[in-house]
């Protein structure tokens, strides 16, 4: 069992949001939905559902239990891609109902908020060279969805192609 798993609080919508995000990931899926016996806090018997669940290999539970604290930007998920095409996928599909936001994050239709970044990315700010990494940190910061092809542009000093 894992040690340590993301736990997400949800007014109602947990079974929900893990079958929306396990349809997105490969390696995703929803393993076990549980209904709470017990009366609790949040409600009668039966109200308070606990959802076990996978994305990309990685357990997550989420719990419908009514409103308590809304999701924000202090927790977020980075999905990691490889090329623009991955940034697209991923963006496209979590940002359906949801809102964009700037530097290559977004909320998604539950309030949940992704962050979606090229790989080279992390490369490109950290690069010794403090020109190249800020010309990447400034295009980045101008960026709602990340356009890797643009970004590298600035990073290397040229213009950016149409």
């Amino acid at each position: 069992m894992q040690k340590i798993t993301p736990f997400l609080w949800y007014a109602k919508e947990a079974e929900e949001a893990a079958t929306f995000y396990a349809s997105i990931f490969p390696d995703s899926r929803v393993t076990r939905v549980t209904a709470m016996p017990s009366e609790s806090p949040s409600g009668p018997p039966g109200s308070v559902k606990v959802v076990d669940f996978v994305l990309f290999g990685q357990p997550f539970i989420a719990m419908s239990a009514g409103p308590l604290d809304p999701f924000n930007h202090a927790v977020s998920f980075v999905v990691t891609c490889d090329n623009q095409a991955e940034i697209d996928r991923y963006w496209n599909a979590l940002l359906k109902g949801g809102a964009p936001e700037q530097c290559g994050w977004l909320k998604d239709r539950f309030g949940l908020s992704w962050q979606i970044v090229p790989t080279a990315l992390a490369e490109m700010m950290s690069d010794p060279d403090r020109a190249k990494a800020m010309r990447a940190s400034d295009a980045m910061m101008k960026m709602v969805k990340i356009d890797i092809a643009a970004l590298q542009a600035a990073y290397l000093g040229r213009p950016a192609q149409s």
